[in-house]
């Protein structure tokens, strides 16, 4: 993780008037299932939609792909590390290898199935321990933008921004998406906080607008410490299976569009 680039990068030019929305989507099925995908949906521009390792079957991949073309949303690839049990947040220590093949055929399962609803995937978002472990190892993240390459090079590769996922994106001839996440506390070096500490988790609706507005105003976020960071973001994510990702959803479009800040997929 270049941690000093993580708290350098600025944002140039005027603030933004458009920045796109995302949630992960998709990830039904056992102790998970608690995401209101069809309220969701309705309010982001980008669905990162499971693809049957962490969360997921092939029905609900369908069902969530067929849903977000028609309300058109942008459709993602969310692959994770194939651990159910633990929803893709425990790290597996999977060779870069491993990773590879495991994102080739994850990406490759929901293309086909979005296919079949008349629907394509634009980008590719890894998931949880395979995320965070990418933002910050390089050989990994070479892996893993490899792996989106050799499946469909015109797929965008979503990650935190100032990582080793982006940089990697970018040697592979990738379109790298800077992201930012509105319900989740940072590091002083850029990074999340680990779920397993406390604050890690941000559930008012109210502060997850206030941060969407001032990262598209400033391109500032505060850290858990306090310390201002500055983020460069092209996409905000509020994650789909939070307790209450439908109301921080509304009061952040809510809040961004009062504020003249237009909703709208990054690929479109």
């Amino acid at each position: 993780m270049k941690q000093t680039a993580l708290q350098t990068e600025t944002r140039s030019g005027p603030p933004l008037f458009q920045i796109d929305l995302n949630a992960d989507l998709g990830e039904g099925t056992g102790p998970w299932d608690r995401s209101p995908d069809p309220q969701v949906l309705r309010l982001v521009s980008s669905a990162s939609i499971a693809c049957g390792a962490h969360a997921g079957d092939p029905a609900r991949m369908r069902r969530t792909a067929a849903e977000a073309a028609r309300l058109g949303v942008a459709i993602g690839a969310h692959p994770g590390y194939p651990d159910r049990e633990g929803f893709g947040r425990r790290e597996l220590h999977a060779t870069p290898a491993q990773v590879a093949a495991q994102v080739a055929d994850q990406v490759g399962a929901l293309i086909g199935y979005a296919a079949t609803e008349g629907a394509r995937v634009r980008y590719v978002k890894p998931h949880g321990a395979m995320y965070n472990r990418a933002a910050r190892e390089p050989e990994l993240a070479r892996a893993i933008a490899e792996a989106v390459r050799s499946v469909d090079a015109s797929l965008a590769l979503l990650g935190l921004g100032g990582s080793a996922l982006l940089d990697a994106a970018d040697q592979a001839g990738l379109r790298a998406v800077p992201e930012a996440f509105l319900d989740r506390n940072y590091a002083l070096d850029g990074s999340l906080v680990p779920r397993d500490q406390a604050g890690a988790v941000i559930t008012d609706p109210s502060a997850a607008a206030a941060r969407a507005v001032g990262l598209a105003r400033e391109g500032t976020v505060r850290a858990a410490d306090g310390t201002l960071l500055r983020i460069n973001a092209q996409s905000y994510c509020v994650h789909g299976d939070g307790p209450r990702a439908t109301e921080l959803l509304a009061a952040v479009r809510s809040r961004l569009e009062a504020a003249g800040i237009a909703v709208a997929a990054f690929c479109s």
